[in-house]
């Protein structure tokens, strides 16, 4: 197999020179990905519903690539302010809840917008069927 970029269509893909996902063989590395709606480039207000764009972005980007959110072994989640930990952790619960990959959270300065509370990377390994 060979190596396949993958793009939500989020201008900031091409201005800044990265992927939305990079597919290696079995692997799927999903990294940047923030709570906008990519349709319409909003961004709500909410942490929680951050959350839920983010894995809605990754859960398409991971079928586009032939996996799904069961393939995930490993996350970080980014959030600006630890009062947005647990609204982000609640929607992670219930996206992973039989998935269970290994994850780890920080709590950071900031993200490159203002708006920007949560950011989502995972890494997926495709099964052996």
């Amino acid at each position: 197999m060979t190596r396949r970029l993958i793009s939500t269509g989020s201008p900031f893909e091409r201005a800044y020179g990265y992927s939305r996902a990079v597919i290696d063989g079995p692997f799927a590395f999903v990294a940047g990905t923030t709570g906008y709606d990519y349709a319409t480039m909003a961004m709500p207000e909410d942490a929680a519903a951050q959350a839920r764009n983010c894995w809605a972005t990754i859960a398409r980007t991971l079928e586009e690539a032939g996996l799904s959110l069961a393939d995930i072994v490993r996350a970080t989640y980014y959030v600006t302010d630890v009062a947005h930990a647990e609204p982000l952790l609640t929607v992670c619960g219930e996206v992973l809840a039989d998935v269970r990959p290994a994850a780890t959270l920080l709590v950071v300065a900031g993200l490159l917008k203002p708006e920007m509370k949560v950011e989502i990377e995972v890494t997926a390994l495709k099964r052996r069927t």
